[in-house]
């Protein structure tokens, strides 16, 4: 499974909990520590904890893939789940908001549903 599969396996676990706002970043131009970001919103800390519950579980028995522990989870505002070529960010949309990782990493191109999909 390559990165912008990996991307889109996270997209379609996170969508299964109704994440809010998705958005993929391909950062391979401009960051050395990963390929993609992904980052996702939900609307309280339950709702957080289901989406990365949701990504984490899904890739461990659809993929076999284990992150290490994620980062984050305990007041679950924001969680980051690293899988090397993919970095999940789970957050609140309050913390969203004030960290803007978009606005951060706004060099990185946003890679659409469909091109995910490869429709």
């Amino acid at each position: 499974m390559d990165g912008l599969e990996l991307a889109s396996a996270c997209r379609e676990y996170a969508d299964n909990k109704k994440a809010e706002d998705f958005v993929v970043l391909d950062v391979r131009e401009v960051s050395s520590i990963t390929d993609y970001f992904v980052i996702a919103s939900g609307t309280s800390a339950p709702h957080v904890r289901a989406i990365w519950n949701e990504i984490v579980d899904g890739l461990k028995q659809d993929h076999q893939l284990t992150p290490p522990p994620p980062e984050g989870s305990l007041h679950n505002t924001w969680v980051v789940i690293d899988y090397f070529d993919v970095i999940v960010h789970v957050m609140n949309c309050e913390t969203r908001e004030k960290y803007d990782l978009e606005g951060l990493w706004n060099d990185a191109v946003v890679i659409e549903p469909e091109v995910m999909s490869g429709s």
